[in-house]
């Protein structure tokens, strides 16, 4: 990891969910298991110091927000999944810096007796 993704940050792992995402037309059809695991990194000192909610981002909202918009447009791509959530997520909170996005899809259709094929995205607010 580099310098630019230091600091506080919330962490949210293997958030599963079943889509349609895909290049083939049974992806399409029969759909598959996804995960997704989430850094975003922010300031969490206020929250820390007054111990109030009120003052932080609360991780419901960012599953919220992941949620649907893997539920909403469909992607070929797991790259382009993955900018849409990063997009959605910089838009619905301001004070996030930084997003690292990983999309694991367990039933990729390529030939693998074991494992998952996954992409992983580094994201800056610009």
């Amino acid at each position: 990891m580099t310098e630019s993704f230091s600091g506080d940050r919330i962490i949210l792992r293997d958030l599963g969910f079943y889509g349609y995402h895909g290049v083939f037309a049974e992806e399409a059809r029969l759909g598959q298991r996804f995960f997704i695991d989430l850094e975003i990194g922010l300031d969490l000192s206020v929250p820390a110091r007054t111990d109030r909610l009120s003052t932080g981002t609360s991780y419901g909202d960012v599953y919220d927000v992941v949620k649907q918009t893997f539920e909403g447009e469909r992607t070929k791509l797991l790259e382009a999944l993955g900018q849409n959530i990063v997009d959605a997520l910089f838009a619905a909170f301001p004070t996030v810096d930084w997003v690292i996005i990983r999309i694991r899809k367990p039933e990729a259709p390529i030939a693998m007796v074991r494992g998952e094929a996954a992409v992983e995205l580094h994201r800056q607010r610009t």
